[in-house]
């Protein structure tokens, strides 16, 4: 079966969004350019990963030189407080990512490549060749970054809130916490 690349090169949106309720909550990744939108599913704690790392690589680059055009983490809000798109069509779930900084460009480049049944090498960044993952490519202005870590971290921030005893989510009806010895906690 041949690759498909979704190659998003100026995104009218890249933001990263939930269904369903706290405890239950499915991620996604959606880019939208024009007409095209392309949702693909992923873990909680991918979501979270990408976030603090798209955060590193900005630091890093403008550590670099580059503070004309990329804005301090915490200077940028996110404003976007939309819902994801409709319809939500899962092209794939999320196996691996990569994160690059595009030095001639001056953006961030991320990808998301889907599971695959047999274990196959994650391309390089910008590698379209036909054998590989599916893939999810977006390419964002620094600002647009930021902007999507930081509503990264307040969808991922929004579910369930930890135990304060083990840190493990709470369910409405409690928890087993490992640390009572199995008596059962309440929220």
């Amino acid at each position: 079966m041949n690759r498909q690349v979704f190659d998003y090169p100026a995104p009218d949106r890249f933001v990263a969004g939930t269904v369903g309720q706290p405890g239950e909550r499915i991620f996604f990744l959606q880019a939208r350019q024009g007409p095209s939108l392309t949702s693909v599913a992923l873990e909680k704690s991918q979501a979270a990963m990408l976030a603090e790392r798209i955060d590193q690589l900005l630091d890093e680059a403008r550590g670099r030189g580059h503070h004309d055009i990329i804005p301090e983490a915490g200077l940028v809000s996110y404003g976007d407080t939309a819902p994801l798109d409709v319809p939500i069509v899962e092209e794939f779930r999320v196996g691996a990512m990569a994160l690059g900084w595009d030095e001639a460009k001056l953006r961030v480049v991320v990808e998301a490549h889907g599971v695959t049944e047999e274990p196959a090498p994650i391309p390089e960044i910008g590698d379209d060749a036909s054998a590989g993952p599916d893939t999810l490519r977006v390419w964002l202005e620094p600002a647009d970054a930021r902007a999507f870590a930081a509503r990264t971290r307040t969808v991922v921030a929004a579910g369930r809130a930890p135990c304060p005893f083990c840190s493990q989510p709470l369910d409405p009806e409690g928890h087993l916490c490992p640390r009572s010895n199995g008596y059962r906690r309440r929220a």
